[in-house]
């Protein structure tokens, strides 16, 4: 197909030369439907042969988000369902990064999960399973990823150890978690996970039941994945902490992005020995200083911190830093959560912590605005 490119009305030639577009370099027409909608791609893939060799080129198929929503209940668009079918059964195989983006409906959740079932001899590497809204996939209590929508647990586990081959990052809700799934990722030969991700939220106090995963699981998975770096976010109430850090943990990484209890950061310093990086929101009116110093004496691998509105002693923030020393490369508190006391003020708080660092540290300040 040829356009004629105009020149400004009143220049001496009228029009130039006509520019083949159809026989642009199949790099320059890939690096500009990279820059497209897919369905802005898909309209362009019907201008012309070369066109549409690009549209299937697998570059353009490695990432793909599946977007689910329900027209009665989400103003959002959803991936049209004869595009979904072209996928499955023309791209499957390039597929290496997945989301599924759900709004607040069970059937979109349902949706994500029949869809999963189908990609079929693809090399999953990243798989997201993520709710815009609330989180749905809480409500997809028995769904079955081998042979559409099953009714077992243990089915839907063996479908993600074998659709995801190769697999090394997973993002999920914790209502999906379960033994069978880290006891399925840790036998399969071709998945050593390095990043899982598991979002742990509650929609209101006591609405919501939390599982406990034994302690045998994440040691399996751990042994199957040494690097394994495990993320986890927290948006609970206080009282629905009770399932979590009972026993060891191999978290590295934990959010807590509401108010947790001293008895729930008790817990992380006892059971948490990967941890890399906290941070805590808010905390009640009691210091954290047992808290703390108890954290830096156990997670030996502690290199980032930060506390929101919690209340720690300058005593105890210092012996906090003395014990973790110059391998905590991030630390991030409030000045007005320090409290003076018989041994340290503000200042000589500034000094020592910088000395147990090995550079100038200054607490972070409230804005003023």
């Amino acid at each position: 197909m040829k356009h004629k490119v105009f020149c400004p009305r009143g220049s001496r030639n009228q029009t130039s030369t006509a520019q083949d577009w159809g026989n642009l370099p199949h790099h320059v027409v890939l690096q500009i439907f990279q820059y497209l909608s897919l369905v802005d791609r898909a309209r362009a893939s019907s201008v012309c042969r070369h066109w549409n060799e690009v549209f299937h080129i697998p570059d353009l198929w490695r990432r793909f988000e599946f977007e689910l929503n329900q027209p009665a209940t989400s103003y959002l668009k959803s991936t049209h369902p004869d595009l979904i079918q072209q996928i499955i059964k023309k791209h499957a195989q390039h597929l290496q990064y997945v989301s599924f983006k759900v709004d607040s409906c069970t059937e979109s959740a349902e949706a994500a999960c029949n869809i999963l079932s189908q990609l079929v001899n693809c090399t999953i590497k990243t798989l997201g399973l993520i709710s815009t809204a609330k989180p749905s996939f809480m409500n997809v209590s028995q769904v079955g990823l081998n042979h559409g929508i099953q009714q077992a647990k243990r089915k839907e586990s063996r479908a993600n150890k074998d659709q995801c081959h190769g697999l090394r990052e997973l993002a999920l809700n914790y209502h999906l978690l379960s033994d069978e799934l880290l006891l399925a990722l840790s036998t399969e030969k071709h998945v050593h996970l390095e990043h899982l991700r598991v979002d742990v939220v509650s929609e209101s106090p006591g609405q919501t039941h939390f599982h406990t995963i034994k302690k045998s699981s994440w040691d399996a998975l751990v042994r199957h994945s040494p690097k394994v770096n495990i993320v986890m976010y927290f948006f609970l109430y206080e009282e629905e902490f009770e399932p979590f850090f009972q026993d060891e943990t191999p978290v590295t990484h934990v959010y807590f992005g509401q108010s947790v209890s001293k008895a729930m950061l008790g817990r992380i310093g006892l059971n948490c020995p990967r941890l890399v990086e906290l941070v805590v929101c808010a905390n009640g009116l009691e210091p954290l200083d047992e808290e703390l110093i108890r954290i830096g004496e156990r997670c030996s691998s502690l290199a980032a911190i930060g506390l929101g509105e919690c209340e720690v002693t300058c005593s105890g923030f210092v012996e906090f830093v003395k014990m973790c020393g110059r391998r905590l490369t991030q630390l991030s508190i409030m000045e007005e959560v320090l409290i003076p006391d018989s041994r340290y003020n503000l200042d000589q708080m500034h000094s020592e912590v910088s000395k147990h660092l090995g550079r100038n540290w200054f607490p972070d300040m409230m804005p003023t605005w």
